[in-house]
């Protein structure tokens, strides 16, 4: 007979002492349990000892997450939390050097736990520690040329204790000091200072700028890009991550009047060629989380483009319809009579013409082109900045299309508007960036004004499709279509420079375009007559059958997911599998990422599948509606699903990406007995039902299928060739 569920068979270990074996009654309050272990060891005072998980966390188990405890668990009988505060909060105002030093260490790991944490904050620790940076270690100053490692440990474990006392969120970043903030801003002015120190440092001023406005203000006058700058050139990434971290930090949180200034400043600074150089092109790979930095600093400089965007041309502004008259000029220069010849009937009429060639829509007030938002006065900038830098493109183009017949032109002027448009959406400009997204473009720091250089490609590119697929002014809408397809084929190979993009896009004519289109139409099944969508319905259950059962053995193989938490940089995980009969889920926690299939035997908890009541996903899974559990990004709610079991109970999820998302929900709904809707099932079925349509039908390569079956012969006059076998 099975143990009852709320029984736990656990060793307790003590210093001294044999572990003790024993059953731990999940319905006692927690506090009897730790009564009885003491008692077993003859220990008083009771409520001086706690439990802890007897793993490399050191987690003190609590009311809260004593459910967390598995069959098999090693647990360790410790001081309590207070008590363990208590002390940490004396040693670390120890007179001796090496006994602080001691403490410091011990507090660090400490603090990763939050219940010590908040013992420890109650405690006054964060003054305390904020206190010894200010102050404290000024003591020890004199001491640094012939103790410098042990300065520089002791500056390291403090500034580490603050960092994961502070990560747990129950003190608020507004409350603390300038003297503090200046202290924090010298450990990274200083050019040789301790990598430990200077990269915890780094993270603290980051949290500083992110979570309070007040500070932000008070990091910007402390500290300089300038100062920031040389982190960068060093080989160290995790540096170079945490630089790049605060100066996003500094970049989004600035106000929108100073944002172009601080833009100019990291022009001046040359920190686009400085990460290009000793980032994306040193020898060592990027890393994740330096991908989502780089795409961050991505995002937030094409962000600058917006109030370009979204700022309307006002007609009756003399400077900006100057920029359309410089256009007409630059293309027009050799043909061009002087101003003030001729009257000015003439020359409006002469305007009107070249605008037309331009290819503006308003031939007669051409500023009102530019009055829809998006792209604004965006595209206007864009055409100017082809105009002059790239001249000769731009008078061949003008010049190539305003020679056509009018029905054949490509409009310069629509084109760019409507191409601008289409860069900003492809870019996302305006959009803040996303918290998981790794997708950085290389090519986007080789140039100072990526972005218009960009422009000036695509829009040569533009012309080029034009002409191939012999467009005429109702193609204008295919003609894009075409274009935005060619961009993000070449953006998906990732570029490594604005030429290479280039020659990405040489290769993806509209003739490659319409057989790659063609190619991916041979393997959607395009057949749409009676009989075949008869075969196709006949099929269609066989092949759900198939995905069906490819879901479940992928549950039965088991996935590794990672553990919800709010601590950015420390992974834990946990795995999950179907047994192979289909009927239980067996579940449990590990330490690192697994190397293939993690054993049934291994995973401690069970969740019988007939207990499951339903599968939610989304914002309506609850690990998604609790306060701090994840920021609720985008890209979180859509991997989020949950499995509700009885007494309403969750078992929470976070897919580690969209394939495993499907495969999760898909393979749950199917033990329920529901529907498989994901996007993936929809994928194989179409591939699937292709393949197997197009090998059923190989044999009638070249026959023409009526829709209609042929006529039943008519019935013999006689049967007298049918033989009696008996």
């Amino acid at each position: 007979m099975p143990p009852p569920a709320d029984i736990v068979k656990v060793a307790i270990e003590w210093p001294g002492a044999f572990p003790k074996l024993m059953e731990i009654d999940q319905k006692k309050p927690l506090s009897a349990i730790i009564k009885e272990v003491c008692e077993g060891w003859s220990l008083g005072n009771h409520e001086n000892f706690a439990l802890q998980i007897a793993d490399a966390t050191n987690f003190y188990i609590t009311e809260k997450n004593r459910n967390d405890i598995k069959n098999g668990s090693i647990l360790r009988l410790t001081t309590s939390p207070y008590q363990t505060a208590v002390q940490l909060h004396e040693r670390i105002q120890s007179s001796s050097m090496d006994a602080k030093l001691e403490a410091l260490k011990d507090l660090a790991n400490a603090s990763r736990d939050i219940t010590f944490a908040q013992e420890f904050i109650n405690l006054d620790g964060i003054s305390l520690l904020t206190q010894m940076v200010e102050s404290g270690t000024e003591r020890y100053q004199k001491l640094q040329k012939i103790m410098k490692p042990c300065f520089g440990d002791l500056l390291s474990f403090t500034l580490t204790a603050f960092v994961e006392l502070m990560d747990h969120g129950i003190v608020s970043w507004d409350t603390f000091s300038v003297a503090f903030i200046k202290k924090i801003a010298s450990y990274v002015n200083k050019s040789a200072m301790d990598t430990a120190v200077l990269q915890r440092s780094l993270a603290i001023l980051e949290s500083m700028v992110l979570n309070s406005q007040d500070l932000y203000h008070k990091v910007a006058q402390e500290i300089t890009i300038g100062q920031l700058i040389p982190h960068l050139q060093g080989t160290d990434q995790d540096i170079q991550t945490y630089t790049i971290a605060v100066i996003n930090a500094l970049f989004l949180k600035a106000p929108e009047e100073k944002r172009q200034e601080m833009a100019h400043i990291l022009a001046q600074k040359q920190l686009r060629s400085i990460i290009l150089s000793n980032v994306i092109r040193s020898p060592t790979p990027v890393n994740e989380e330096m991908a989502h930095q780089l795409y961050v600093l991505q995002v937030l400089n094409f962000n600058l483009l917006e109030d370009r965007m979204m700022t309307k041309m006002d007609p009756q502004d003399q400077a900006q319809r100057d920029i359309i008259f410089e256009l007409r000029r630059i293309a027009f220069d050799a043909e061009c009579e002087p101003n003030n010849s001729g009257s000015i009937e003439k020359r409006k009429s002469m305007y009107t013409r070249d605008y037309k060639k331009l290819g503006f829509i308003n031939h007669v007030n051409p500023a009102v082109d530019f009055t829809q938002i998006p792209p604004g006065m965006l595209a206007l900038d864009n055409m100017l900045y082809f105009a002059r830098h790239h001249q000769d493109a731009y008078v061949r183009i003008v010049l190539e299309n305003s020679s056509r017949e009018d029905k054949h032109e490509c409009p310069f002027g629509r084109s760019s508007i409507e191409l601008t448009k289409m860069l900003c959406e492809i870019l996302k400009v305006g959009e803040l960036p996303s918290e998981n997204c790794h997708d950085f473009h290389p090519m986007f720091f080789t140039h100072d004004r990526s972005f218009e250089e960009f422009f000036c490609t695509c829009i040569q590119l533009l012309n080029k499709t034009w002409k191939e697929m012999r467009a005429t002014s109702e193609d204008f809408n295919k003609v894009m279509q075409v274009v935005r397809e060619q961009i993000m084929r070449a953006l998906t190979l990732k570029p490594n420079s604005l030429d290479q993009f280039k020659s990405r896009l040489q290769n993806l004519s509209y003739t490659e375009i319409l057989k790659i289109r063609q190619s991916e139409r041979m393997n959607q099944e395009d057949f749409q007559s009676r009989p075949i969508l008869e075969l196709r319905e006949k099929i269609q259950p066989e092949i759900m059958e198939l995905i069906k059962q490819q879901r479940l053995n992928r549950l039965c193989e088991g996935t590794c997911f990672r553990k919800i938490s709010s601590r950015r940089r420390q992974d834990k995980f946990w795995y999950c599998r179907l047994s192979p009969n289909h009927k239980v889920l067996h579940y449990g926690d590990l330490e690192e990422s697994p190397q293939g299939e993690v054993p049934h035997d291994s995973l401690q908890d069970k969740l019988p599948v007939a207990d499951i009541k339903a599968v939610i996903t989304g914002k309506d899974c609850p690990h998604m509606k609790e306060k701090g559990a994840l920021k609720q990004n985008k890209e979180v709610l859509e991997l989020a699903f949950s499995v509700l079991y009885e007494s309403d109970e969750y078992l929470n999820f976070i897919a580690p990406d969209k394939h495993e998302y499907c495969v999760w929900t898909d393979g749950l709904n199917a033990l329920l007995g529901k529907e498989m809707t994901s996007e993936y099932t929809k994928s194989d079925m179409d591939t699937l039902l292709s393949m197997e349509m197009k090998l059923r039908l190989l044999d009638l390569e070249n026959i023409q299928i009526p829709e209609a079956p042929p006529p039943i012969p008519k019935e013999p006059s006689n049967y007298d060739f049918v033989y009696d076998c008996n």
